[in-house]
């Protein structure tokens, strides 16, 4: 199983900035891709950015040139840093990875319990 624990959520002004963290652990063989997803008062679940284990990344429209995501694979942790926080990015953001708990084993999704993002103007 991996546990995945999400810090660095809060209440912050438009334009500041912000850094989530997620630090994955537990008995898993690798993580291979790492996620952000963001659950906005009344819409559905949308990704935000993603890493693979190659270090390659993708951002959501929304983002593009705002956010950067970045993996530590060594500690199995993965980060976003949110600069020109606007309203609209208030949301709880979810961390989620994609892992393979032992050698040859199928691939399996992890989420966490959310962290709260508030933005005001």
């Amino acid at each position: 199983q991996v546990q995945l624990v999400e810090s660095g959520g809060g209440l912050v002004q438009a334009g500041e900035s912000l850094r989530l963290s997620c630090a994955a652990s537990g008995r898993f063989f690798r993580i291979t891709a790492m996620h952000w997803y963001r659950q906005c008062p009344g819409k559905q679940r949308e990704l935000v950015a993603s890493v693979t284990s190659g270090g390659f990344t993708n951002y959501g429209d929304s983002v593009k040139g705002r956010f950067t995501i970045s993996r530590d694979s060594a500690e199995n942790t993965v980060y976003l840093r949110m600069n020109s926080l606007d309203v609209e990015d208030t949301a709880v953001y979810y961390c989620n990875v994609i892992a393979q708990l032992r050698v040859g084993s199928g691939y399996q999704n992890y989420w966490g319990q959310g962290t709260q993002v508030t933005v005001s103007s």
